[in-house]
């Protein structure tokens, strides 16, 4: 099912498929897009900022531009056109990772009513628009694969971040109830819960000496986690690898957790 190619696992189903990743320009996104394009995928994502360069220097490395559609995959009307130009130039999408989020914190007590519903709405109502949108294209495809980005937080309870943590126990949820519901379609739907991925966003708002410290004793492996650590779980999940693998959600965090409660 697999061979090895540049020092990673080559998924040759994934050649050609018509790939549509929520927030694909930066961070933990950034590294599937450029994952999916170098299995040679039709990769298309959205992202509210601009990211032509990234772009451009994904076409320059791998000869396979991706599909940029600048969007707030809030905008429900801007993420169904999005979503329908994706399909438009690249075929029906069978593989949809939704990996758009917001872990800013907050304080229960101060959040306002508007600030919560914005973070459910990047957080967990995104999530499930995408696979509304997906999924017709998908059953008459034949089949297809939908990876949710969840969180270890919820599993550990954190604080500060409720709106995240809340949203991230009912991707799991949905995740499992969309596996029921379209797995007679052919789709298959997983998470994966990722522990703490020093991105660029992460490194500069809360990654301080001493709290890289104290999150690296949780770990049973003795790195911390980069983007690219993302990359080969969720190759596997929208790959043929996995074809009966549907319902589950992945923890991949070195190890804190032991189950993807």
């Amino acid at each position: 099912m697999t061979e090895q190619l540049a020092g990673g696992a080559a998924f040759p189903d994934l050649r050609g498929t018509s790939v549509f990743i929520t927030g694909g320009g930066a961070g933990i996104g950034a590294a599937l897009t450029e994952a999916f394009l170098e299995q040679g995928a039709r990769v298309a994502f959205c992202q509210r900022s601009d990211v032509t360069v990234f772009c451009d220097r994904m076409e320059t490395r791998h000869g396979n531009r991706p599909l940029f559609l600048q969007c707030d995959v809030t905008d429900e009307p801007a993420l169904r056109a999005a979503m329908a130009e994706a399909a438009s130039e690249h075929g029906p999408i069978t593989v949809l990772v939704n990996n758009a989020a917001n872990d800013t914190r907050h304080d229960t007590l101060d959040i306002s009513s508007d600030e919560w519903d914005d973070l459910i709405a990047v957080n967990l109502k995104s999530y499930f628009l995408t696979t509304q949108i997906a999924v017709p294209g998908m059953m008459e495809a034949g089949g297809g694969a939908i990876v949710n980005f969840s969180s270890i937080s919820y599993m550990l309870g954190m604080a500060e971040m409720t709106a995240y943590t809340t949203a991230n126990g009912g991707i799991t949820a949905m995740t499992r109830g969309h596996a029921r519901e379209f797995g007679r379609d052919g789709i298959r739907v997983n998470a994966v819960a990722p522990g703490w991925v020093l991105t660029e966003r992460q490194l500069r708002l809360w990654a301080s000496p001493e709290a890289l410290d104290d999150f690296l004793t949780k770990q049973c492996l003795g790195r911390h986690l980069e983007p690219a650590d993302l990359a080969g779980p969720v190759l596997f999940l929208a790959s043929q690898a996995s074809a009966m693998i549907t319902g589950q959600c992945l923890a991949v965090d070195g190890g804190v957790v032991t189950t993807a409660a």
